[in-house]
């Protein structure tokens, strides 16, 4: 169980993307396994104008609400146009990225129906210098494996 805590104070993570300036974000941990939740993860993440998450797929399902900024969904299926108020669910191992088309900071929260998983991105990402990315326990007895490049 997790007390209400204000997004604000939490560690934020600066991810990019080497060799594609567009990949940038900053993130936060709300709850994961083991930290305020036993069987999902919360985050809460920003992309700035013209900015993007990187392409990439969860192997688990993810559901994200826009808060605030208008951007591009982008899946394997095709592209959708998200505002203030959008939500959608990512089924697992869908390809797929957030690109902010606006002029204001994207604010998202994404929910994932797992306490511990991986994110496999295209690009290698900053930190960790890896194609996957994670909850902090990702690497715990358990982990699913990451899919392959």
């Amino acid at each position: 169980m997790l007390n209400p805590v204000s997004t604000g104070e939490l560690e934020r993570l600066h991810i990019s993307g080497d060799g594609d300036d567009t990949v940038e974000w900053e993130g936060a941990f709300v709850a994961f396994g083991g930290h305020g939740a036993e069987a999902s993860t919360t985050i809460v993440f920003e992309i700035e104008p013209g900015k993007r998450l990187g392409w990439h797929t969860d192997q688990t399902e993810e559901t994200q609400y826009i808060l605030a900024g208008t951007g591009e969904l982008q899946r394997d299926d095709g592209n959708f146009a998200v505002g203030p108020g959008s939500v959608f669910v990512l089924p697992t191992n869908v390809g797929h990225d957030l690109v902010n088309t606006g002029t204001e900071t994207m604010r998202c929260v994404a929910f994932f129906a797992a306490a511990m998983f991986t994110q496999t991105f295209d690009n290698v990402m900053q930190p960790p210098n890896s194609h996957v990315i994670g909850t902090p326990n990702r690497m715990g007895e358990g982990a699913p494996p990451p899919r392959p490049l």
